[in-house]
């Protein structure tokens, strides 16, 4: 069947095509077998007649004596008639025939019991017996029926089961087509339901009544109608969060454009221009984190993605790298990342900008709560005693109580007293990685530097 024709047909329409077709192959192999089983069993009934007829003509008489014309038997009983022929032999002469044996014998003078002989170029299924007395034989008979009668007898033997068979089809098509309509109802019913539905409709469609064949799709939709409601409330909670956060840097920079312009000393103003640009920085870095922030929301909505879609990176690189990009910032207070990593590469089932970004968090979340002139311990373990890759980061910063740990990743919370600006964003993004990537990450005091310590541990890979 046409591959594409098929693509344009309707699922009622292909399951009546292939029940229909399994119905006609099923049809024509019992045909087929019927074909041969009557032809098996019409022989065995015809040759049983054969014997059966020979046998009575062998109980006649033939006068061995009189040299008279052959007998002809010539009264037409029955429209078969024709093709079912005797001959009596006596001596090499023909005594007596049916009106439509041939002249020549049926079968020689010695065969005996069933054969098929060539006679005048036509096929013949022959029986061949004797009369004979005190021993001696008297009389050949050959009974035999044309091969052709047997073949219409076989035509319309089946034909009286195939036609009624042939006309019934229509109506078995006509009923196949109905019998799939009404079975695919209630996925109509469903389509109709769903296509009613308006755009903010998200509730979860009900499963009770669902025929087992539909409820895999109607579990789908309902995720489907799930992961849609979580990522618009994403969005919506972004677009709250945006405004309100931005709304104090915002004002902190008109206020200090305002200052700017006020100033009445050169002094002055550098430094009204040097918060500005300061406040330019913060919302730049606000921005940044809250786009990642939603980013990551979005992935984690659509977590279904395999290991081998995250894809994999070399963890001590990505530590080197963000070790070199925060130094800059890491100078301007006088403070030092110090990096221990091996020199073999360590990968982790995760992709390179999201590894860049869980670093990055974790570093400048130790510089910013740092003191001056302190420094960030970062060390990068591979695999080792059956687990996975492990980061560690230490400051030496003011570290945190047990009720801030407990609040620690909560989305926009800050350390109180801490001195440093922040959204308080950064561990809501390296909450949110670990969730995606199933990490684990334990927090607590640095024994060396006495500040925070963060520990992150991959999971092995397989």
């Amino acid at each position: 069947m046409n591959t594409a024709l098929l693509r344009t047909w309707s699922l009622a329409q292909r399951l009546t095509a292939m029940v229909l077709g399994f119905v006609l192959v099923t049809w024509m192999a019992t045909v087929a077998v019927a074909w041969f089983v009557t032809e098996h069993e019409l022989n065995e009934l015809l040759d049983a007649h054969l014997a059966q007829t020979a046998a009575l003509l062998a109980t006649g008489e033939v006068d061995d004596d009189k040299d008279d014309a052959v007998v002809q038997a010539s009264t037409q009983l029955h429209k078969y008639q024709s093709r079912v022929a005797f001959q009596i032999w006596h001596k090499g002469r023909l005594r007596a025939r049916s009106n439509d044996a041939p002249d020549e014998p049926l079968a020689a003078a010695d065969a005996r019991g069933l054969s098929n002989q060539q006679v005048g170029g036509e096929a013949w299924r022959v029986f061949t017996t004797t009369r004979t007395d005190d021993g001696r034989v008297k009389a050949v008979i050959h009974v035999a029926e044309h091969a052709s009668a047997r073949h219409h007898v076989l035509l319309a033997s089946l034909r009286g089961t195939m036609i009624p068979l042939l006309a019934a089809l229509p109506l078995l098509a006509a009923g196949i087509w109905w019998s799939v309509r009404q079975a695919l109802q209630p996925l109509r019913l469903l389509s109709d339901g769903v296509a009613a539905r308006r755009p903010q409709a998200l509730t979860p469609l009900a499963e009770e009544g669902v025929l087992p064949e539909a409820r895999p799709l109607v579990q789908a939709l309902n995720g489907l109608f799930e992961r849609v409601h979580d990522q618009l409330a994403s969005e919506r909670r972004f677009t709250a969060d945006a405004a309100h956060e931005l709304r104090t840097p915002i004002a902190a920079i008109r206020m200090q454009a305002q200052v700017a312009q006020g100033a009445t000393s050169d002094d002055e103003r550098r430094a009204a221009l040097d918060a500005t640009i300061a406040g330019c920085d913060r919302a730049t870095r606000l921005v940044e984190q809250l786009l990642q922030l939603a980013r990551l929301e979005a992935e984690v909505i659509g977590a279904s993605a395999s290991e081998s879609q995250r894809g994999q990176a070399d963890l001590a690189a990505a530590a080197q790298q963000q070790a070199q990009e925060l130094a800059a910032q890491a100078h301007r207070r006088r403070q030092r990342i110090v990096l221990d990593r091996p020199p073999q590469a360590v990968s982790v089932p995760m992709s390179a900008p999201l590894l860049a970004v869980l670093l990055r968090n974790l570093m400048d979340n130790a510089l910013r709560y740092g003191p001056d002139g302190g420094r960030v311990q970062a060390q990068v373990a591979g695999v080792d005693d059956g687990t996975g890759a492990r980061l560690v980061v230490e400051d030496a910063g003011p570290g945190l109580s047990d009720a801030d740990l407990q609040r620690l990743g909560e989305r926009f919370f800050r350390v109180l007293g801490s001195g440093q600006s922040g959204s308080g964003l950064g561990w809501s993004i390296v909450r949110r990685l670990a969730r995606l990537h199933d990490l684990s990450i334990a927090l607590d005091r640095s024994p060396t530097l006495g500040g925070l310590r963060v520990t992150v541990r991959w999971p092995v890979m397989a």
